[in-house]
């Protein structure tokens, strides 16, 4: 069961975990040598970020990549792509997610909510957003659905737009619910380290 594999390779991930700022951050690596990062809410168990880092082909560390929260933005003494700033105009996508729902939100789209069009696209397993005056255009996949091997439902996604941000929600499967469910009870056994001076792996 595909729901298995995905929770097995989590189980099986070496885990280290740190409280630090009202986040519990836990870090994993998996025998191929990615390493997985997220951080809960303390108090709610929510999920407030998840972030992808996988090495290169000789060995070197990658950037990390944002699945879920606000990609981090570059160090302030670092010289290069920061100076490259976008405009503070551009429409700017991220998920966060809800306890019951995947959600995004892209901001700086001052459009009505009757200009969007919101659909899922079946055969390429991803959810497409257009606008009628074609100012828009963005196409994104929901990469838990794939760990799960479910197939996108057109029924399960709805969207809301307001203070010039348009928010798109997907009801988690019941089979995902169930998963996040299990990875709480083992992440419970994961001895967590307390930090007050902000040293981290996973940062």
């Amino acid at each position: 069961m595909a729901v298995t594999g995905w929770l097995e390779s989590l189980r099986t991930a070496e885990k280290t975990a740190l409280l630090q700022d009202g986040r519990r951050k836990v870090h994993y690596l998996f025998p191929d040598g990615k390493e997985m990062a997220e951080e809960y809410d303390e108090k709610t168990g929510d999920l407030l970020v998840r972030k992808w880092r996988v090495k290169s082909a000789l060995g070197a560390l990658g950037q990390w990549q944002t699945e879920v929260g606000e990609p981090a933005l570059l160090g302030a003494g670092s010289l290069g792509p920061e100076f490259i700033k976008e405009n503070n105009a551009n429409p700017i996508f991220m998920r966060k997610d809800t306890k019951m729902s995947f959600q995004w939100r892209i901001r700086n789209l001052p459009y009505p909510k009757d200009v969007y069009s919101v659909c899922v696209d079946q055969t390429e397993r991803c959810i497409i957003i257009r606008t009628t005056n074609k100012k828009y255009y963005k196409k994104f996949s929901i990469p838990d659905l794939d760990r799960h091997r479910l197939t996108p439902d057109e029924s399960a996604l709805s969207f809301a737009h307001a203070n010039c941000t348009l928010i798109i929600s997907y009801r988690k499967p019941k089979e995902v619910l169930e998963a996040e469910s299990e990875l709480q009870k083992e992440l419970k056994k994961v001895k967590t380290a307390h930090s007050s001076d902000g040293d981290c792996k996973t940062q």
